[in-house]
């Protein structure tokens, strides 16, 4: 893995469940980690039969492996880039060589 391509910081929240006073579950989004990354971006926005354009956008961020990096699943993180947030649709080990994880997200819909 060339170190030069990683030129982007991206940040990683997970998913957390926490308790207020009176006993209410809420799910919250807490920092977890931030790192560089590489970014290949793929997909664009999509036209639904309403007429209405849907951001379908997809993104792929490559980061260096680590402890922190190998905890990272599709279901209880995500990533923000540039003031986005992408929800991470799969993980990819990159055949568990200990050099790299490719993280394939998808645009939040807001």
């Amino acid at each position: 893995m060339k170190i030069e391509l990683l030129n982007v910081r991206i940040y990683l929240s997970k998913n957390t469940v926490t308790v207020d006073s009176i006993g209410n579950h809420k799910n919250e989004w807490e920092p977890y980690y931030t790192c560089y990354a590489t970014v290949s971006a793929e997909g664009g926005k999509e036209m639904t039969d309403a007429g209405m354009e849907v951001d379908d956008s997809t993104i792929d961020f490559t980061i260096r492996w680590c402890r922190q990096s190998a905890a990272i699943t599709s279901t209880s993180y995500r990533v923000q880039f540039q003031d986005e947030l992408y929800d991470i649709l799969s993980v990819d080990h990159m055949n568990f060589k200990r050099k790299g994880i490719k993280l394939h997200c998808r645009k939040v819909r807001r």
